[in-house]
């Protein structure tokens, strides 16, 4: 019996003395970097503005600085018509809230 309180004592003082795990540095993203980063993902296309299907990245242009893909090479020229009629479309020419 002498013996389990013994080793209960020393189980005791070896958890008491142990030092505390220090914090991990974390960076904490402002606010404003997050919104951007939110947006910029909910911004993400997925469907062809001509088709309505799913995109494939390997075909794509520029349009006023941003990319827009398609799902095959033969919806580019008809983009390239008239992008106007596409963009409201495109989430990432939507307006910001």
């Amino acid at each position: 019996m002498r013996n389990l309180i013994a080793l209960m004592v020393v189980v005791a003082l070896i958890a008491g003395c142990a030092k505390p795990a220090k914090p991990t540095k974390t960076t904490k993203e402002p606010v404003k970097e997050k919104a951007v980063a939110t947006a910029a993902a909910a911004a993400e296309q997925t469907l062809c503005p001509v088709m309505d299907k799913p995109i494939d990245k390997q075909y794509k242009t520029e349009y006023k600085g941003k990319t827009v893909y398609f799902c095959c090479p033969a919806c580019k020229p008809e983009f390239d018509k008239d992008p106007e009629k596409y963009i409201a479309k495109l989430p990432q020419f939507a307006k910001p809230k």
